[in-house]
């Protein structure tokens, strides 16, 4: 949302007051990839709806309380005064109108909640755990082995998913605007989610609750696909990593795991098994580096490695700037690799 201030836009005193708060609507992208006006699942419809209700109920008590002050004050004073027909204006006007449009809208309101928790008929169970700061997502391979990746979820569209919600650290929030509503992730508790995509697409999800140093580096991709395309993705991430096998790609390989890397990541199909970090079986394919923050590409990925604490602050893996540019060129090439 790009904002204008008035004398920027040649505009002063009470009317650039006015028309500077319409420019600054006007600047906000209302069908981006991280719009809630925008829905692309069952439960943003719904809060979407929520919103416009809502928003056309002030717009009539506003309408009202703005129409009896108006003809309060411009209204030709009279010697006597009709009593009885001012008090039936302030009392209808001012109080059982707002009160009858606020009943109907919080009925409403709460009519959706049970639509929104319902977790009966799921087709799919995913569990994400907000950690600082990043996403780790795991789900089950239609073989029943454990498939688990970072930052990114992939969703089928028009299947019901249940997502379950936890964190082993701080309260992190987990929102997906285009797709449904936000539910914070509370050490100790798991919490449930339900998203219904509506349309295939790829929706930037976002932490929403301050958990943190790098809390506005947290962000994740949501990439709904058709059900058949999703089947494909799943069985492959299931899959043990497979290197280029380049002279490169060998050294990388090499130096991940003599630099101990393998503490913390996991690459299924070799030695590393670390749980503290993201598990790298395929990073290569994911969209982005950093939980959102980078291109997902060779170049990138040495500069994430060597200057990790620079780019992201405090967070958990050190930087390997020590490393020689030839090790580090070879490490980016290796996981890059990983698709």
């Amino acid at each position: 949302m790009t904002l204008y201030t008035s004398r920027q836009i040649g505009l002063n005193g009470r009317h650039g007051g006015m028309i500077a708060p319409v420019i600054a609507v006007g600047g906000c992208d209302l069908h981006g990839p991280q719009s809630a006006l925008s829905p692309a699942g069952v439960g943003a419809e719904q809060i979407s709806s929520l919103f416009w209700w809502m928003a056309g109920g002030a717009v009539l008590i506003w309408a009202v309380v703005i129409g009896i002050a108006l003809y309060a004050t411009l209204a030709r004073p009279r010697k006597k005064h009709d009593v009885q027909g001012a008090r039936w204006l302030i009392i209808g006007g001012g109080i059982v109108f707002p009160t009858v449009v606020l009943t109907i809208l919080l009925s409403y309101g709460l009519m959706l909640i049970p639509k929104l928790r319902s977790t009966g008929n799921v087709d799919l169970h995913v569990a994400v755990s907000g950690e600082m700061w990043w996403w780790r997502v795991r789900y089950t391979s239609p073989a029943g082995e454990p498939v688990e990746l970072a930052n990114e979820i992939r969703l089928p569209v028009g299947k019901r998913v249940s997502l379950s919600l936890t964190s082993p650290d701080v309260i992190h929030s987990f929102w997906v605007p285009s797709l449904s509503g936000k539910v914070d992730m509370i050490p100790g508790r798991e919490n449930t989610l339900i998203l219904e995509p509506t349309k295939p697409g790829t929706y930037r999800g976002v932490c929403a609750e301050y958990c943190g140093a790098s809390h506005a580096f947290m962000a994740f991709r949501v990439v709904v696909m058709e059900p058949q395309d999703f089947e494909a993705w799943l069985t492959h991430q299931a899959q043990p990593a497979v290197s280029s096998g380049s002279p490169s790609a060998r050294q990388g390989e090499q130096a991940f795991l003599v630099n101990g890397c393998g503490a913390c990541h996991t690459i299924r199909g070799t030695a590393a098994d670390g749980r503290v970090g993201p598990d790298l079986t395929h990073v290569g394919s994911r969209l982005s580096l950093g939980a959102g923050m980078l291109p997902n590409d060779a170049q990138t990925f040495a500069r994430w490695i060597g200057h990790t604490q620079q780019i992201k602050p405090e967070v958990r893996m050190p930087s390997f700037g020590m490393l020689p540019e030839e090790q580090l060129t070879a490490l980016a090439t290796y996981l890059s690799g990983l698709k």
